[in-house]
Formats: structure tokens, C-alpha cells, sequence
């Protein structure tokens, strides 16, 4: 879906972008320190990306129970103050932080924590039983490991909240029925007479119709960059993920 946005404008980054403000940036420069409005930084970031972790834990073998233990108890131990100690900027993007976190994790601290009465752990993110799970089971079906699973999930959360970005965008100008039918073209090219089709149905012309798809996917394109931002600290940082993410 991505792919098709980005192909209408240009895909670097403008210049003007102030990474200093990102979230991750914030966790970054609070160092050994620590302060609240790091804290609050990546709790932001840790309530996005939860279920990246969740399905990682899932493909490790363990099940739904104490996959929803061991992600609440991870982002619980992350989130003390304390552990921004081991936050540094050659840690990286926060991406790949947060997957070598978890793997510790998992390796070190589970056995000692496992023992704790089910419901007993820190809630720190909104991780439903039944969602959660529901979501895992929807998973492709391919004998995947748990990093490629990792990093799947992780695409498509960007992917998912730039889209529902887009989606209020357009809902707060009143064009949410315009959005719904020009999505389509997020991820598929438009075929001939699909934009005549649509522009009998919007009241619009064919020309207008182009126009509107070009700004829906430059717009996606934009949000999309908007999301990895809040991921890394720096405009070479951004191209990288750019190109790990989406094979560029």
C-alpha cells in the first residue's frame, strides 16, 4: 500500500523536519538520567507498538496467556525509570531497541517473573485477551520466524495508523465517503474507467478524481513518514528504515 503513495511525490524527506521533538529522540536525549517527558515518550510509543511484541512472544511457542503476561510485564520493567539507563543513541532506531529489550527479556527475566499470580503484572499497555489473540490468529499462514513476524507486525501498525490518520482527516472535512472510495487506490492502481466510474458517483469529473487520488496517496505517503519519525532521531535514520521497511 505504501509503495503505491510514495510513487506520487517525492520520497525524501523535507528538509525543514525536526527530529529533536520525536519520540524516540525524547527517550534518547533524557540519556542516564531519565525525566518524565521521556517516560511519557516512550510509553507513547510502547502503547503503538505493542502488539509487535505480542506477536513475537506468540511465534516463540508460548501461549496466548502467557504471551499477554510476558508483553504487559516487558513494557512494565521497560517503562521504570530505571531501565532508561540502557537507552543511548547507539542504541539505534526504536525498532531495533525495543526487539533486542525483548529478547533479554525473555531470555533473563521471564523465569523470575512467571511465577507472579496471573493478573498480577503492571498494566501498561490496553492489550486485550481476545483482540490480541484474535489478531495473532489472523496472522498469515507460513512457518515464519519469530523476527520476521516482528517486523511484519511492525510495518503493518504503520501502515494501520497512518491509514486511520487519513481517515479522520478526511472525516473532519466531511469527505469521509470521498475517502472510502478513493482508498482502494492506496494499494492498487487505478484500471481504465475506474476514475470515470467514480467521478459519476462522486459528482466529480475524471480529471478532479486523478487529482484527489494523487493528494490521498502523497498525503498517506506523508503520514506514513510521520509515523517512522517518532521511531528515529535523525533524517538518515528516517532513509534507512525507509529502505529496511519497505525494500528500498
Amino acid at each position: 500500500m505504501y509503495d503505491r503513495a510514495i510513487e506520487a511525490g517525492n520520497p525524501h524527506i523535507n528538509a525543514g523536519a525536526d527530529f529533536r521533538t520525536t519520540h524516540w529522540s525524547q527517550v534518547l536525549e533524557a540519556g542516564q538520567g531519565g525525566s518524565p517527558k521521556a517516560t511519557e515518550a516512550l510509553e507513547q510509543l510502547c502503547r503503538t507498538y505493542w502488539y509487535p511484541i505480542y506477536a513475537y512472544v506468540r511465534r516463540q511457542g508460548h501461549g496466548p496467556h502467557d504471551a499477554e503476561d510476558m508483553t504487559q510485564e516487558f513494557f512494565a520493567r521497560l517503562l521504570r525509570l530505571e531501565s532508561l539507563k540502557d537507552v543511548a543513541p547507539q542504541k539505534g532506531k526504536f525498532r531495533t531497541f525495543l526487539l533486542a529489550s525483548v529478547k533479554h527479556f525473555l531470555a533473563d527475566a521471564w523465569d523470575a517473573a512467571k511465577a507472579k499470580k496471573r493478573g498480577g503484572t503492571h498494566t501498561i499497555v490496553s492489550l486485550d485477551d481476545a483482540d490480541a489473540e484474535q489478531r495473532y490468529q489472523n496472522e498469515p499462514a507460513g512457518d515464519v520466524t519469530p523476527d520476521v513476524a516482528f517486523e511484519r507486525r511492525w510495518l503493518v501498525t504503520l501502515l494501520e495508523r497512518a491509514l486511520s490518520g487519513l481517515r479522520k482527516e478526511y472525516a473532519r472535512t466531511g469527505k469521509s465517503s470521498q475517502f472510502e472510495q478513493l482508498k482502494e487506490f492506496l494499494s492498487n492502481p487505478a484500471e481504465e474507467g475506474d476514475y470515470d466510474r467514480l467521478a459519476a458517483e462522486l459528482g466529480m469529473n475524471s480529471g478532479a478524481v486523478a487529482v484527489a487520488v494523487h493528494r490521498l496517496r502523497q498525503r498517506y505517503r506523508d503520514l506514513v513518514r510521520a509515523e517512522i519519525a517518532h521511531t528515529v532521531s535523525s533524517p538518515q535514520e528516517m532513509e534507512e528504515e525507509l529502505g529496511h521497511l519497505f525494500g528500498r
